[in-house]
């Protein structure tokens, strides 16, 4: 999972990474599958527990994702954020495993070409609190934002998106004006 620049970068090996998981490609996994897939991986305690927490910033583990699917699990400290993004067209699905997540998105699909500001209706916001044990899946045009509120409580999740994520566009938001800031590529966050 790709990160703001305020974040720390480190990148954990595990057991379950695999070279071979990005370029397998048996059948691609649905939006159910991969939900499936987080939600079991993130029942999985001692998996969880491997994960070293940072408190400056994210850390985090590639998994072995299934279908070829791109995998992670992403420790967030207390009051951190991934900022407005989605997914370079991956539908995708995440779940908390530890802590509480708070995802904040957009009900409305976006031109994925050709803009750089778009002024958004009235009534696009969505927000929800996850928990541990619970997970969302999500579509190939999904624009959100992803935090831990707790100001002394890290969170923990895990990731999976198909196919694997080809970049990611950053945006800034403000009122009902979203700005696309960046264009990130795989090469920039593993």
């Amino acid at each position: 999972m790709p990160l703001t620049s305020s974040t720390s970068r480190r990148s954990l090996s595990s057991p379950l990474a695999s070279p071979s998981a990005r370029t397998s490609r048996t059948s691609a996994p649905s939006a159910a599958r991969l939900l499936d897939f987080v939600n079991r991986t993130a029942a999985d305690t001692a998996l969880v527990a491997s994960l070293p927490l940072d408190p400056r910033g994210r850390t985090w583990m590639r998994l072995n994702g299934p279908g070829g699917s791109e995998a992670w699990l992403i420790a967030w400290p207390p009051e951190s954020g991934t900022g407005w993004h989605d997914h370079g067209g991956s539908h995708g699905a995440f779940a908390t495993a530890a802590g509480e997540l708070t995802e904040q998105s957009l009900a409305a699909q976006l031109p994925t070409e050709g803009w750089k500001t778009l002024e958004l209706a009235d009534g696009v916001d969505r927000e929800r609190r996850l928990s541990g044990g619970h997970g969302r899946a999500f579509g190939p045009h999904h624009v959100h934002q992803v935090f831990n509120e707790s100001p002394d409580r890290h969170a923990v999740s895990v990731h999976a998106y198909h196919p694997p994520l080809p970049l990611m566009r950053r945006y800034s938001r403000t009122g009902q004006v979203l700005r696309l800031e960046q264009v990130e590529l795989p090469e920039e966050w593993t």
